[in-house]
């Protein structure tokens, strides 16, 4: 089903205007008109630079850079407690295999600047499995590193004028759709165990897999980031918080082959055990597309807990459902304190979805008596239009979700759309203004009830980062 033409009018003016202007926290222009004078936000600044040029890099899109970028990152690490530094990577085509990043460290990317992911497989070094997750989600072995990679740091930053990063992940989902791959295909940007991260001010192209996956990680900012992948590319998931604290996804534009955002905890028994959960967690004015998936998915790997999510100013246009909760038998954990307020949504399949039976254990040893918790999920001021289903909300016999709420809710259901909008098993909860009207087992508490769903208005930590004006007059 296609998309009315006045609402491609209305994403293709946005994508203009963000260009053009920016939202708040998009990408700074090169000042002063010398294409050396850089200036742009960030958590901290920088003492030193210098370019991916100055340690033999060749941006011809042929030449392989990765002993080039690692030589550079080691060399610049001795300036972590003189000021930190900055690598700039100027305008060219630059091919590379994986890199380590280190502390007090910011990547930038010119405007004209492209990342290329190399296509040798032995440019990929292999890493264990997460602990969290006990195996690959591919295959049952370790995983390749991802293609930016960091794992106890602190104060990263990864930034641009909108430059890019292209995964060439084609030939990666090729392999994986014809079984070939014996290990956990990469992701573009993973970092572990690592505190104060900022990632902001790029495109990502065509990842292999997962696009930006902080975990076990802490006060995370991601903004302004720009995701494209095919729609039909597996496993293409946008931005993935997976057992992490204080983050702040903000101003982000993601078409995706899967959610656009995906909140994560860890996998049966292995997240049980470690014990991480996600939390504080801040998204807003995302923008999504995702015929097959979730605009955004709270788990399905979620056994280490997730609490405290607070959701606003969500559009999602041709994407499945709008908010997606995904969970098992056997994924034991936690989903409750969940807060979305002001969704736009247009072609959706659902709106609201709940899944309690949800498959794809880690092994054969998860455990049937761990049940998840799903409690305290909110909804309020939602409109959507052209919907095939207004909800289906399947809790688990037994361990049924508890303590769902929607106020002031309006969804235009499309032409063919089915004949009964709603669908609820073991769940339990209120309603108030809530049209079409949803089933019994959302008491409906009467029209326009105040109160009801209420969004926290005490910030968050994450709130308190304020971004630096960083000024640099570079010598290349």
């Amino acid at each position: 089903m296609m998309v009315k033409t006045d609402w491609l009018l209305v994403v293709l003016l946005g994508l203009v205007l963000l260009s053009l202007e920016g939202a708040e926290g998009r990408k700074e222009r090169i000042l002063g008109g010398s294409p050396y004078d850089l200036a742009y936000s960030a958590i901290n600044c920088r003492k030193h630079s210098a370019s991916i040029k100055d340690f033999g890099g060749i941006g011809d899109g042929k030449t392989l850079n990765t002993k080039a970028f690692q030589k550079a990152v080691n060399q610049l690490s001795k300036y972590a407690s003189d000021g930190g530094a900055q690598l700039v990577i100027p305008a060219g085509h630059w091919l590379t295999g994986s890199f380590n990043l280190t502390s007090h460290f910011t990547l930038f990317l010119h405007k004209d600047a492209v990342l290329l992911a190399s296509q040798e497989i032995n440019q990929w070094p292999l890493i264990d499995p997460l602990p969290s997750y006990g195996h690959g989600r591919d295959a049952p072995g370790g995983r390749y590193i991802s293609l930016i990679f960091g794992t106890n740091l602190t104060d990263v930053i990864i930034t641009g004028e909108n430059g890019t990063i292209d995964g060439q992940g084609a030939l990666w989902w090729q392999q994986f759709h014809m079984n070939k791959l014996k290990y956990t295909r990469p992701y573009l940007i993973e970092l572990m165990h690592s505190n104060k991260i900022q990632i902001s001010n790029l495109t990502l192209l065509n990842s292999p897999s997962w696009n930006i996956h902080p975990v076990y990680s802490s006060n995370i900012i991601i903004q302004g980031i720009t995701i494209l992948a095919p729609v039909t590319s597996p496993n293409t998931d946008g931005i993935d918080p997976d057992s992490c604290t204080n983050i702040r996804l903000e101003d982000n534009y993601i078409v995706s082959g899967d959610d656009c955002v995906a909140v994560k905890s860890g996998w049966d028994e292995y997240g049980i055990k470690y014990g991480r959960p996600t939390s504080h967690l801040i998204i807003k004015r995302l923008t999504c597309i995702s015929p097959y998936s979730a605009a955004i998915a709270l788990g399905s790997e979620m056994s280490g807990g997730i609490q405290d999510v607070r959701i606003q100013d969500i559009t999602a246009i041709q994407t499945e459902s709008g908010i997606r909760i995904k969970t098992g038998i056997g994924r034991g954990g936690y989903v409750k304190d969940i807060y979305v307020k002001g969704m736009k949504l247009h072609t959706m399949k659902w709106v609201f979805w709940m899944t309690g039976n949800y498959g794809s254990h880690a092994d054969t040893h998860w455990d049937p008596k761990a049940l998840p918790e799903i409690k305290g999920i909110n909804y309020r001021d939602v409109v959507a239009e052209n919907v095939s289903m207004a909800g289906q909300l399947d809790g688990i016999s037994g361990d049924p979700f508890t303590g769902i709420c929607m106020s002031n809710v309006t969804i235009g259901l499309a032409k063919k759309s089915k004949k009964n909008p709603w669908a609820c098993t073991n769940i339990g909860g209120i309603s108030s203004s809530v049209q079409p009207p949803p089933c019994k087992l959302l008491a409906d508490q009467g029209p326009k009830k105040s109160g009801m769903c209420d969004f926290p208005t005490e910030s968050l930590p994450i709130d308190s980062i304020e971004m630096q004006r960083c000024s640099y007059r570079l010598n290349m």
